[in-house]
């Protein structure tokens, strides 16, 4: 497994080695050990798994940006099975040195890359392709009381979307009425 640091403490986007010859191709996605030696050698939290959630999104599909207040905040590691999309996680720990920083990585069916997103951050993504499926872990239920969002094109993020071919965005009500981050600053996020 490769690991690749983002420029947030926490955030990490894990490489699974393939193997694959003329009939297909093989892979762990997941090992619990060895996603525990990948955090503690870095001093990261180790979470404990609870739901695996899947979703079917077409192309230009954009959701999120989302996350939940505490006690039922979630850590996620997702990724995608087939299509692709842009993911996205954003700082909202108060206190943080990077509150308010963003990173994003393209998954994709082919890249078989995960990204790790601890408790703390707001999660979204962009389909950008048809039929995108998308897998997570989730380490605690999910929770309506405490569903929280931020509006995905919030400038005060100024988040880089790679929408340039995609002709419309389609967004949830739900998603398109959350506030942005400079409303939310004196609620407690985390």
């Amino acid at each position: 497994m490769n690991v690749i640091e983002t420029k947030i403490k926490g955030l990490l986007i894990l490489e699974p080695k393939v193997f694959g010859d003329d009939r297909g191709w093989f892979m762990e996605s997941f090992n619990q050990k060895a996603f525990e030696l990948i955090l503690q050698e870095r001093g990261l939290n180790i979470p404990q798994f609870v739901q695996d959630n899947h979703s079917l999104s077409q192309k230009g599909v954009l959701r999120g940006l989302h996350y939940q207040l505490d006690p039922y905040a979630q850590g996620k590691l997702v990724r995608v099975v087939q299509g692709r999309a842009w993911d996205v996680a954003v700082d909202i720990r108060e206190g943080s040195e990077t509150y308010g920083q963003w990173v994003g990585v393209e998954l994709s069916g082919e890249n078989h890359k995960q990204f790790w997103i601890p408790e703390g951050f707001a999660h979204g993504f962009i389909a950008l392709e048809d039929n995108t499926q998308f897998l997570y872990k989730t380490t605690n239920y999910y929770n309506k009381k405490s569903e929280r969002g931020i509006v995905w094109n919030d400038p005060a993020i100024a988040i880089e979307w790679p929408i340039g071919d995609i002709d419309n965005i389609l967004v949830s009500n739900k998603d398109a009425e959350v506030s942005t981050l400079n409303i939310m600053k004196g609620l407690r996020l985390s």
